[in-house]
């Protein structure tokens, strides 16, 4: 068990940020229409494109200020209690 532990410390981070990178790599040459058509063709489709935006996010919420991240927040939790019975999912 012990082993299994040991790898998973020391290989996923590692893959983790493997896989920042490649998305970051991806996306950093396009124009910010580019940017904008990822973002919304990525939304409410394939859930293989969820981690890609949860990358570009965490890229926006560290750029922002501490108003800009409370009105993201306030927004988030809007749609979250809009309607508490809605499924997140597109299917």
């Amino acid at each position: 068990m012990k082993q299994n532990s040991d790898f998973v410390r020391r290989y996923v981070p590692l893959q983790t940020i493997d896989l920042r990178q490649a998305i970051v790599h991806r996306v950093q040459d396009n124009s910010k229409e580019e940017l904008k058509e990822v973002i919304a063709d990525s939304i409410g489709h394939d859930e293989k494109a969820l981690p890609g935006l949860g990358v570009l996010f965490e890229m926006i919420w560290k750029q922002s200020g501490s108003a800009e991240q409370t009105q993201m927040v306030d927004s988030l939790y809007q749609s979250l209690h809009q309607n508490e019975t809605a499924n997140p999912s597109p299917s």
